[in-house]
């Protein structure tokens, strides 16, 4: 009897020669306001409990719960969760707007070798439909984690820089050891994210190719 070809070895994951670059997803990439807005009229409409739309919409960044908690008593938390995220892909893809610079902002992180992941707070199959209605190129999207919960998925991921715009996502930087760029495009402000610990702070993503340029410039350097 013949012997048996040898197995091949098993291939390790190849290692990006360029940064891993975390976004967090809500006034980061998107502008999701306009959708979440409808979808919290909708909700409203539905279950005949008043929500005040344009409140909910000045506060986006933690986790679903935390809104739906100032509305609805906690017996009905689970229920309404649900409900929200049912009718979400309905109301909330179509309005949504990618945010300035945000295809810019994927292609530099590509092109100076890395990749470019989401985490985020939102739950993950509405975050990946938003990403592909709007052919925003992630590499990985990770949902359902906020503040420093993100840090676990961006050390996972072997993240060197996390890009978000609420002090939850400082955090969530601080917590995995990467460099917190934020964006004053959500509802913190840039005194806000500076006072929370925030490494670097850009007016928006269209600012951000030019930073990862000298970012990447000086990673070199110091290899």
């Amino acid at each position: 009897m013949a012997p048996m070809a040898a197995l091949p070895e098993p291939t390790a994951p190849s290692t990006p020669a360029g940064p891993v670059v975390g976004f967090d997803l809500d006034m980061t990439l998107i502008d999701s306001r306009p959708g979440i807005h409808a979808t919290w009229r909708a909700l409203s409409e539905r279950t005949g409990t008043y929500v005040d739309a344009d409140l909910a919409v000045s506060r986006l960044g933690p986790p679903l719960v935390t809104e739906l908690a100032e509305w609805f008593p906690a017996e009905e938390i689970p229920a309404m969760t649900d409900l929200y995220r049912e009718m979400y892909p309905t109301h909330a893809i179509t309005p949504t707007l990618p945010m300035p610079g945000v295809h810019e902002a994927m292609a530099a992180v590509h092109a100076a070798g890395g990749r470019a992941i989401v985490v985020t707070a939102k739950y993950e199959p509405s975050a990946k439909l938003h990403l592909d209605h709007l052919g925003i190129a992630a590499d990985a999207v990770i949902g359902d984690l906020w503040a420093e919960a993100k840090g676990v998925a961006l050390r996972e991921h072997g993240a060197s820089v996390y890009v978000g715009d609420h002090t939850g996502d400082v955090r969530g930087a601080r917590t995995a050891g990467a460099l917190s760029v934020a964006v004053a495009t959500g509802p913190c402000s840039a005194g806000e994210l500076r006072d929370a610990g925030a490494d670097v702070v850009l007016d928006g993503l269209a600012a951000f190719p030019a930073w990862l340029a000298r970012y990447t410039e000086e990673r070199a350097a110091r290899r």
